[in-house]
């Protein structure tokens, strides 16, 4: 469950960050290629759906712990294969964003959130089953 429990900690922080680019905080530099310094409604929008992605994430995360049953049986085990594709992916187009700032601080993120996904996947940190 460490896993499981950083990576939600990783992603609450996301979220935050998220949400005040939505209410319009001048952090736009570290996020969406970092072309504005404020951010349109258009990528505000996407900010908060990045809200809503990062809290299935987690969720998906502590059913594939065992934590919660929320998924039926093999959804949580190949969804977070997904994830770490998807995190895996994210680190790349981090890695070529033309803002330095969203390179130096997003790619560690995202690379935590991928390490961290790759072994919630690979079924380290679930719990033992009760006979």
């Amino acid at each position: 469950m460490p896993f499981a429990l950083t990576l939600t900690v990783v992603l609450a922080l996301l979220a935050a960050f998220q949400l005040a680019l939505v209410f319009g905080a001048p952090l736009g530099r570290f996020a969406w290629g970092g072309q504005h310094r404020v951010l349109p409604e258009r990528l505000r929008i996407g900010s908060a759906v990045s809200i809503i992605i990062y809290v299935l994430i987690a969720v998906i995360a502590w059913d594939r712990v065992g934590a919660v049953d929320v998924f039926p049986s093999p959804f949580a085990e190949i969804a977070m294969w997904v994830i770490f594709a998807y995190f895996v992916l994210g680190i790349l187009m981090n890695a070529i964003s033309r803002s330095k700032p969203e390179r130096c601080t997003m790619v560690p993120v995202t690379l935590v959130l991928a390490v961290l996904s790759f072994l919630i996947a690979m079924g380290y940190g679930v719990l033992a089953m009760a006979i």
